[in-house]
């Protein structure tokens, strides 16, 4: 007699084909990125100064403490950076945090593009090796391209390491560091125009002795270029142990997009549309306004976020304005004046022109709309002017004179 299968049984069944129809779509957002992968997301960081670089890769290693960290920036933007370091510690947070409190636009560039930087998080606690050569490989295309080199802010020095050149970035000053804004489709594309320099410099930031004194301050951070690894405190890098532990985690890593970024199969000058690279603000201190957070969850995300000028946020606060279009602006109206493109209002502008010699009331014998234009006869001597339609005619006295011209019948 033939046994029919239990129900236990056949629900365990439907269960095995289930997951191996989704095991491969879990593979492919777990699999580590690949040296080109890896390429895209190190390649708006990979030219800033070693420090900086440091304390921004092993700060990846906790996205959610990204998030917390510049919503917390975002509540107290009046403190000093001293009275930062000071409050940061005072919060728990880990040292490479304490340390880019003193450079709030970075951070802020790091919550915009959130799952960016939690892949490069999830590198660099997998393989410190691998994003290292990937950091070297991408400042050898920009030395390449003409596009890194010495200059007032950074200090770029070319040293030997096993018959193999690495490329090291110190700031020019050692008190004052320059963040490095650049567009990932030209420094590694190659082919420098001219004497334009290929890399922007913001406006210094000043390393105080507080931050140079203590394990987490600038002198303490680098990268072991032979080695592969990242330092802090002058020691090898090996994780966050019994650091800052987030009270309310809410961030969940989403994949990757990598065709929508430069260097996409290895091709630089690949430009995807609408693409602008994730640089930070030219400007000091922060600049989110009302603490709004700086991520929401798919589906909630507004659509202008507050600087128009970051990448992925949807289309800019200002409207364009194409002239000559038809409708129903007046030929006489200015197209640019003041306040035509401030946001919010419709495109109108907050102060409607007034065209000198004209009424409120549109003249009747006045062509509208694309009516053309009729030539209205000029009035002789003594005639009366023509009477409105919408009125009754008045009676006029007869003229005197018997200049030959009629009165009313």
């Amino acid at each position: 007699m033939q046994r029919k299968p239990s129900l236990s049984a056949v629900f365990l069944l439907i269960g095995l084909l289930l997951f191996q129809g989704l095991a491969p779509g879990l593979q492919a957002q777990t699999a580590p990125p690949t040296p080109q992968e890896l390429d895209q997301l190190l390649a708006p960081v990979a030219l800033y100064p070693d420090s900086l670089l440091a304390q921004i890769t092993t700060a990846c290693t906790n996205p959610q403490e990204i998030l917390d960290v510049d919503q917390w920036l975002a509540q107290n933007q009046n403190l000093t950076v001293s009275q930062l370091t000071s409050a940061a510690q005072q919060q728990g947070f880990d040292p490479a945090f304490i340390a880019l409190v003193s450079f709030p636009q970075v951070l802020e560039m790091m919550a915009e593009n959130i799952d960016d930087y939690a892949a490069i998080g999830a590198a660099v606690s997998a393989n410190q090796d691998e994003v290292s050569a990937s950091i070297q490989r991408l400042r050898a295309q920009a030395y390449a391209s003409g596009a890194l080199r010495s200059n007032q802010q950074q200090q770029v020095e070319v040293q030997q390491y096993s018959g193999q050149p690495i490329y090291v970035i110190q700031p020019a000053n050692p008190q004052v560091v320059y963040v490095p804004q650049y567009d990932p489709t030209v420094v590694y594309a190659g082919g420098a125009i001219g004497t334009v320099p290929l890399i922007a410099f913001g406006i210094g930031i000043g390393i105080t002795a507080l931050l140079v004194s203590q394990p987490w301050g600038w002198g303490g951070w680098g990268w072991n270029w032979g080695a592969r690894r990242v330092y802090y405190n002058h020691g090898p890098w090996g994780g966050w142990n019994g650091g800052y532990r987030p009270s309310r985690p809410w961030y969940r890593p989403r994949p990757v997009i990598y065709r929508n970024r430069p260097g996409f199969g290895g091709n630089w000058g690949h430009r995807p549309p609408n693409y602008r690279p994730p640089t930070p603000i030219n400007r000091p201190g922060y600049h989110r306004p009302g603490g709004r957070p700086p991520y929401t969850p798919p589906g909630n995300r507004p659509i202008n976020r507050p600087n128009p000028n970051r990448p992925g946020n949807g289309q800019p606060s200002i409207q364009p304005v194409r002239p000559g279009t038809p409708g129903n602006r007046p030929p006489n109206r200015p197209v640019n004046g003041p306040g035509n493109n401030r946001p919010g209002n419709g495109g109108q502008p907050s102060i409607q022109p007034v065209r000198p010699g004209t009424p409120n009331n549109r003249p009747p014998n006045r062509p509208s709309g694309p009516r053309p234009t009729q030539q209205r006869p000029a009035a002789t001597p003594n005639r009366p002017a023509p009477r409105p339609q919408n009125q009754q005619p008045r009676p006029q006295q007869r003229p005197q004179g018997g200049d030959g011209q009629r009165g009313p019948r």
